[in-house]
């Protein structure tokens, strides 16, 4: 399902800053930040509004101040959408199987570079990328941000450990149906997940806060708090592992 919540407070993509830079990954323009040397990989799937929105950037090198070496691919390429446009007709031509194709050789880049380890954020638009993505592709883990599009069916097909963070008020995966999600779920004992509704935020609430607002600000940080404990618990923990094995 789509409808107006994703394109609430949408970002002033003039301001986008960030640590890090934009390089040529796969074949794809994309805003890299952390350090290769960690072996650790996040890629993070934007939301309608793209890659360079100033909260995802931010979201990014808190990321890769976690220990990460983070991509953010411009899978929208250079057509975020914006206020006025159809929402249905953005979507039909940003399609997140596409995206997820796109996002394969952007993975064997990232192993090519020395990365063991690589899990995936979508926030929005960006979780049904990761849906397809999971079916493709061998990912440690995926975190789903207030998804969009996604359905019970994808969710019986995911093979990752999947984290989904949802919001109380959302009309476009309201409670009732990220609880579905977690009763799915639930009957997948080889799927490791973990399902949170957040009360009293709305869709979008983890990159399209006010950064004046502070309770909006605590808000999103505890979800993206529960997000880095999730890659640390898949990703961090894979290397540990896999090194002490050696």
């Amino acid at each position: 399902m789509v409808g107006s919540q994703c394109c609430e407070n949408p970002p002033d993509l003039s301001l986008s800053s960030g640590i890090g830079c934009v390089e040529d990954v796969g074949g794809l323009e994309s805003y890299i930040t952390g350090s290769l040397s960690s072996k650790h990989g996040i890629i993070l799937v934007s939301d309608v509004f793209g890659f360079e929105a100033p909260n995802l950037r931010k979201l990014a090198d808190k990321v890769a101040a976690a220990g990460y070496y983070v991509v953010v691919p411009n899978f929208l390429h250079g057509d975020p959408f914006t206020p006025g446009q159809s929402l249905m007709t953005w979507y039909m031509s940003h399609l997140a199987e596409d995206a997820a194709e796109e996002a394969r050789p952007v993975m064997e880049a990232l192993r090519s570079k020395g990365i063991s380890a690589i899990g995936a954020a979508g926030i929005c638009w960006g979780a049904k990328v990761l849906v397809e993505l999971s079916k493709l592709a061998d990912l440690k883990a995926i975190v789903m941000l207030h998804p969009s599009l996604v359905t019970v069916d994808d969710i019986e097909e995911i093979k990752v450990p999947v984290s989904i963070l949802g919001a109380e008020i959302d009309h476009i995966s309201p409670p009732e149906l990220v609880k579905e999600f977690e009763e799915v779920l639930s009957t997948k004992a080889e799927v490791d997940s973990f399902v949170k509704i957040f009360n009293g935020v709305r869709h979008g609430w983890t990159v399209r806060y006010n950064i004046k607002n502070e309770e909006a600000v605590k808000r999103a940080e505890e979800a993206h708090n529960d997000m880095l404990e999730w890659f640390f618990k898949h990703v961090r923990s894979f290397c540990v592992c896999r090194k002490s094995a050696l």
